[in-house]
Order: structure tokens, then C-alpha cells, then sequence
């Protein structure tokens, strides 16, 4: 009995004298900026070194005592938590602007007394079952669509509901750094397609593949599937919004595939993270191409980067407050295997076997928005952001009084 006093007494000293902080340090090995850096860090790691944190009561912070905004995940809420230690949470989210040549930062996570602000929403993502099954999404850079099952139903009665199959992703360009999905929807179909001064769809998506868009590629032939099947959202925001879209099974000649797509939408970037796992029966392997829309009559200048492992298109839209926008996708580092083009799409291609998930980085930039104003410019970014993820950074974490 008085061992276990004992042994109980040492626990509570053990508790007590638990970590005041989590103390993380980021490095990474480029010479350039790397701004809005995600940053992850296993939510259980955090929990073991600080006993009792609550995700609404942190604070994180950068070496010079800012506090930053962040998010945790919880990916898997069907998890059981008896003891509500949070087990079923994934991550911290945090961002940090890397200068040029600044390698090493250093951060703090710190339980709080008082609930942490809300911070502004920089990603977001819904169905929009308004609009005919849209899924939209955006960031405070840029924001898309893709349409849904409803868009693909046969008109009733005919000519009262439009109809259109694609799997293509659409762009919404934005000039401002807040959130437009919602406002958009809300004012309409009539207004959104022109600039009242927060931006404006100026893209056709139409059966192209759009801004990303995926098909199987048969050597001189894309074979697509229809509109997504179902979505789910798995987190949304204020750092990083997550969902995901099935698709049913299409024919690509004699080979039976199906798609689901996983999206990463994170602040401060134009291009999102997208992780494609197909299966498929009929062949031991497929070519997988990734598509970006011709736009004619818009002028368009294409540049392919086969050692970046990028596509890009810059196009310039007749019309004066279209501007000019530029699409592109980047491709994980070592999986592109070739260029293609057909009537209607440039593609990157990419082999892969049944049950595996590829990851791609499509996305948009609009002149209007400040951030690209020529071809070059946009071309590149995307070198840039090939070069970050040749180069990711490390995380370490170590508790600290």
C-alpha cells in the first residue's frame, strides 16, 4: 500500500513538472523565400509533452512573441475518446514566412487560460447543393469549382435545368485576400461573371480537363469520368481545408477505372495538393494524365518543365477585364513520365498501378490579383514551388520548461 502512495506521489510530482511548453524548430535547406511554409506536427506529440491541452486553449508563437494563427485537425471524428484526450485529432496547423536566406525558425506551442481568438478563415471548401451539386473551394489567392452529380442529370422538364457531364476543374479568380465563395453564390450566376470589383469567373471549363483535371490517356485518346459521385469534408480551416471526391467507374477502352480524389487547400498558395488514388481492372498498369484547358480565342503560351516536373499555361483573354490567367499543374518530384496534348488539353502523364495514389499540384494565378502579371512571372512560381517540395522542410519538437 505505501508503494502505491508512492508510486502515486511520483506520478503527480511527474505531472506537475510537466513541459510549460513545446518548443519546434523548422529547417529547411533553400536560399530562397519560402512564403506561407505549412507547418505540421502530430497532435499526439503535442498532447504527451503538455498534459491536457485543449485545442481551443493554445497559443502558438514565433521567436518574437507573435501569436499565430492555427488549427487542428480531427480527420477521423468517428474515434472513440472516453477519457477526451483527444486521441482521434490528427495535426497542428501552423504558417510562417521564411525570408530569403533565412533557413531555421523557431516556434512555441503554450497551453492558455483564456480561449484562443478566432482566427480569419484563409481556406474553405462545401457542397453547394444550391447550385446543382458544386463542390467549391478556395483560398485567400484563388478559388475553384467542380461539378456535381445533379449538373449531369437528363433535363426535367426539357431546357429547365442546365446540363453539362465534366469532370474538368473550374477557376474563379479572386482580387481580394477574404473569402468570395459563399457572396458569389449568393448573388448569382449573372453577377459572378463579371468583375464588381472582387473578381470574377472568366473560365470555361466545359468538358476539358480545366485546372487539373485527371483522364486516362491511351497513347492518342483521353477517356474521363462523369461528374463526382459523392464529397465529404474532412477539415475547413482557418490554415488548411481537406475533402474529398469519388467518382464512378468510367471505361477506357477495355480497362474499368475508378477515382477518388483527396484535396489540400492551404492559405497563401495557388496551387492545392491533390492525392488521386485509382483502381482498375483490365491492364497490369495505366498512363494517368493530368490536364490543363485550352482557352481559344484566348492566346495562350505553354511552357513544360520535364526536370521541374511542371506544366504551365499563361492565357490572354480577349476581353479587358478578363486580363490574363495562367493554369499550371506540379507534379510530386520524380513521377512524371512525359508530356501529351490533345484537341482541348495540355497533359502531363504519369504511370501508375491499381491502388496507387498519385499527388499533384494544380492551381491558377489572375493578373488582376496582383500577384502575376506575364507568362514569365507565372512560370515562375511554379519553378519555385517545385523547388520547395525538392526541398521540404524538417520539423523538430522538444518539450521545455
Amino acid at each position: 500500500m505505501k508503494l502505491f502512495v508512492y508510486l502515486a506521489a511520483l506520478l503527480a510530482c511527474f505531472v506537475a513538472r510537466a513541459a510549460d511548453r513545446v518548443t519546434i524548430t523548422v529547417m529547411h535547406d533553400l536560399a530562397v523565400a519560402r512564403p506561407s511554409e505549412t507547418i505540421t506536427v502530430p497532435w499526439k506529440t503535442i498532447a504527451t509533452s503538455l498534459p491536457g491541452a485543449l485545442l481551443q486553449r493554445l497559443a502558438v508563437k514565433d521567436s518574437a512573441g507573435h501569436v499565430l494563427p492555427y488549427q487542428v485537425t480531427n480527420i477521423a471524428p468517428q474515434a472513440k475518446d472516453p477519457k477526451g484526450v483527444g486521441i482521434a485529432y490528427g495535426e497542428l496547423i501552423f504558417q510562417y514566412d521564411f525570408g530569403a536566406g533565412e533557413k531555421s525558425a523557431t516556434f512555441t506551442v503554450e497551453k492558455t487560460a483564456e480561449v484562443a481568438p478566432v482566427f480569419p478563415a484563409k481556406a474553405f471548401a462545401r457542397f453547394v447543393p444550391e447550385r446543382l451539386d458544386d463542390f467549391a473551394w478556395e483560398n485567400d489567392r484563388i478559388a475553384h469549382r467542380i461539378y456535381g452529380p445533379a449538373l449531369a442529370a437528363p433535363s426535367e422538364p426539357a431546357g429547365a435545368k442546365e446540363v453539362l457531364v465534366t469532370s474538368g476543374i473550374d477557376v474563379w479568380c479572386k482580387r481580394v485576400r477574404y473569402p468570395i465563395v459563399d457572396r458569389w453564390y449568393n448573388k448569382g450566376h449573372d453577377h459572378y461573371h463579371t468583375d464588381e470589383g472582387e473578381g470574377m469567373d472568366l473560365y470555361s471549363v466545359g468538358t476539358t480537363r480545366g485546372c487539373g483535371g485527371t483522364g486516362v490517356w491511351d497513347g492518342s485518346q483521353l477517356h474521363v469520368s462523369r461528374n463526382f459521385k459523392s464529397s465529404r469534408v474532412l477539415a475547413n480551416g482557418p490554415v488548411r481545408a481537406v475533402f474529398e471526391l469519388t467518382y464512378d467507374t468510367w471505361a477506357a477502352g477495355n480497362i474499368f477505372v475508378s477515382e477518388t480524389k483527396r484535396f489540400t487547400v492551404d492559405a497563401g498558395h495557388n496551387l492545392d495538393c491533390l492525392e488521386s488514388t485509382f483502381a482498375f481492372v483490365g491492364a497490369p498498369e495505366i498512363t494517368v494524365a493530368i490536364g490543363i484547358g485550352k482557352h481559344a480565342p484566348a492566346v495562350g503560351t505553354v511552357t513544360r518543365n520535364a526536370e521541374g516536373g511542371w506544366l504551365a499555361l499563361w492565357e490572354k483573354y480577349p476581353k479587358a477585364d478578363q486580363a490574363e490567367l495562367g493554369t499550371g499543374v506540379v507534379l510530386a518530384p520524380g513521377t512524371l513520365a512525359g508530356f501529351a496534348e490533345d484537341s482541348a488539353n495540355y497533359l502531363a502523364l504519369v504511370q501508375i498501378r491499381s491502388g496507387q495514389t498519385i499527388r499533384y499540384y494544380p492551381g491558377a494565378g489572375w493578373s488582376r490579383s496582383g500577384d502575376f502579371t506575364t507568362a514569365a512571372d507565372w512560370a515562375d512560381s511554379l519553378a519555385a514551388f517545385a523547388a520547395r517540395l525538392a526541398a521540404p522542410i524538417s520539423v523538430t519538437v522538444e518539450a521545455t520548461k
